[in-house]
């Protein structure tokens, strides 16, 4: 199902921490600059210095397995009662801890989300957005959270565009004020705590705290975006205080402590969800805002509310797979998965030029979609249903040429990048499985930080639209077009999956290959998320740009070169990356075994345990 031997087994060269740039190599001869986080500028040579790199490394594996495909890191986590996936091992303990003590996995995630937001605040924190799908054990049931934030109520899209021009811009920025939205997170929290869990929140937010207090080593990979964000935004307001010691980011294995954002989750245990938003630390915050010359109010902040969603699916191959309706992006995945449907991606062979062009020009398509409809539904009629029909997907797979990569695509008429997050999963002995994905957006996020918090706050409104009359279009009081989306999918015979991938626009591209790998490929759950990935970028996107040549495919080690020079004759613009394609963590209950698998994969820090 998948290739065993494709060259030697060593790993290429790849680019040191500390802001170096990295070459890569892009098709035609061009060199291809693309941001990195931190906003460095990363160099990719020709596509010519990627063929002649010849017998270098194309599989993704460190050492030779003796069991399962070449390019898994480990075997899956195995355990009858319990199991947590998260991106830090320490957050995952924190969520045993609290299964250990009594608490249901609604209440573990909630934990684990909370030790993120300290131990990675490179991507999450009680000033970002949350989406979650809960699978209730006794029901059967799947239930949908959508707990993200909406736009100033006094800034009018006039107002706004006046102040992106005097910043001497045309989009909203990433950073400072102006992009804050109101902050989901704590309320979703409390959402997900009331209808479902079973400790006192003070019980669940207990571990966070202590580790705030005490300190906690910072590991490697979360060191190192760490290091790269502080040169960004130091001159943010409050961002030096909150997350710097001494001016500069905490070092790999260095204790990292936080009194601050420990008082804050004390007092949300103590006083609950209203001390965030309607008590002093509603004051703090947008106090902040407008001393960092933004809009949001108290007003905004206690008028707003979370909203329970019912998750929307499509069949794949016996699969069913379910994701959460816009204002996020998850119905591509659902789209991607429809248009491949068509294809025998299983004769064609994983890492096979078919394979990855099928794949990206399905993408290209969902995208083109993605870009013109996606949106809060409080203000435009999002067709979803049209959007991930099975009649839909079959006009549109007509788009697909074999033999050649589509340089512009249009969106349908069904009836009608850089994102950094966390993911994780835990699931319990009552067989209740969460999957919750929770984000500042870009890294830290704006950068502003209000004082003596402990956090700072999202920029997810740079995701809005200033262009007048499109789905996306910036209103007061309305949900940013969101990247962030956890998922779930049930087996033909069964089994229950928990999986989300971090990362923007990855994401609906990675769970799609996930799937794929899971129903074509015959993977396991660890290979599933290992398996060197895809990613296409330069599709039309819901902030106004359109796709004109056709964009770029990073590929990970692991795609042969006889396979990158044929998808280059097709026409496809190829490059390699490092850094970009998202972080997976799973869960799978298997009914037949009665036991849960867990992974989590070598891209990030993260650790799948269970007992």
């Amino acid at each position: 199902m998948y290739p065993r031997e494709q060259g030697s087994r060593g790993r290429g060269r790849r680019a040191a921490a500390g802001g170096r740039k990295v070459r890569r190599a892009a098709a035609g001869g061009q060199t291809v600059r693309r941001a990195a986080a931190g906003g460095q500028t990363v160099r990719r040579a020709a596509l010519a210095l990627v063929l002649a790199w010849g017998g270098l490394a194309v599989s993704a594996a460190a050492a030779d397995r003796i069991t399962g495909a070449p390019f898994a890191t480990r075997s899956e986590v195995i355990a009858p009662s319990a199991m947590a996936a998260t991106s830090q091992p320490l957050a995952t303990q924190i969520a045993l801890e609290i299964l250990r003590a009594g608490g249901n996995a609604i209440d573990a995630a909630i934990a684990a989300n909370a030790a993120l937001a300290l131990m990675e605040p490179t991507g999450c924190g009680l000033g970002g957005d949350l989406f979650a799908i809960v699978r209730v054990g006794a029901t059967g049931e799947l239930v949908g959270l959508d707990a993200s934030g909406r736009s100033p109520q006094g800034l009018t899209r006039e107002r706004l565009r006046d102040e992106v021009a005097r910043l001497g811009r045309e989009r909203i920025p990433p950073r400072g004020a102006l992009p804050i939205s109101v902050p989901g997170c704590v309320d979703g929290w409390f959402m997900l705590h009331d209808r479902f869990g079973r400790l006192p929140m003070a019980k669940v937010l207990a571990p966070a705290i202590r580790y705030a207090r005490e300190g906690f080593p910072v590991s490697e990979l979360i060191a190192y975006y760490w290091q790269r964000s502080v040169p960004i935004l130091r001159d943010q307001p409050g961002f030096l205080a909150t997350f710097t010691q001494d001016g500069r980011a905490p070092r790999k294995g260095e204790r990292w402590r936080n009194e601050a954002l420990a008082r804050t989750l004390a007092v949300l245990g103590r006083d609950g969800r209203d001390a965030f938003y309607r008590g002093e630390l509603a004051a703090v915050i947008a106090r902040a805002v407008q001393d960092a010359g933004g809009f949001l109010t108290t007003d905004d902040l206690a008028a707003h509310s979370g909203n329970w969603v019912a998750p929307v699916s499509a069949a794949y191959r016996g699969w069913e797979v379910f994701e959460l309706p816009p204002a996020g992006q998850g119905i591509a995945a659902l789209q991607i998965l429809n248009l491949l449907e068509g294809f025998d991606l299983r004769g064609a062979g994983f890492a096979s030029a078919d394979h990855v062009h099928w794949f990206v020009e399905a993408k290209k398509l969902a995208f083109a979609d993605r870009a013109r409809f996606y949106a809060d539904p409080a203000f435009v009629t999002v067709p979803v249903a049209e959007l991930i029909s099975k009649d839909y997907a079959a006009k549109r797979r007509e788009l697909i040429d074999p033999r050649r990569a589509a340089r512009v695509v249009e969106p349908g008429d069904p009836a009608l990048w850089q994102g950094d997050t966390i993911y994780l999963t835990v699931a319990d002995a009552e067989r209740n499985l969460v999957s919750l994905i929770q984000s500042n957006y870009r890294g830290f996020g704006s950068g502003v930080c209000p004082p003596g918090v402990g956090f700072g706050l999202q920029n997810r409104g740079e995701l809005f639209d200033l262009a007048e009359g499109r789905a996306n279009t910036y209103a007061p009081g309305k949900r940013p077009f969101h990247t962030i989306i956890p998922a779930f999918a049930i087996a033909p015979d069964g089994r229950l999956l928990s999986f989300g991938v971090m990362g923007g626009a990855t994401q609906p591209q990675a769970h799609a290959q996930i799937i794929v790998n899971l129903a074509d490929f015959a993977m396991n759950l660890q290979e599933a998320g290992d398996a060197p990935r895809i990613l296409h970028e330069g599709s039309n996107e819901p902030t106004g740009e359109i796709m004109t040549d056709g964009g770029t495919v990073y590929l990970e080690t692991g795609f042969s070169h006889a396979v990158q020079r044929e998808l280059a004759e097709r026409g496809h613009r190829i490059a390699l990356d490092i850094g970009s394609f998202g972080g997976y963590q799973a869960i799978m209950y298997d009914p037949a075994q009665d036991v849960y698998y867990g992974a989590s994969e070598s891209r990030k820090d993260g650790q799948a345990a269970g007992f």
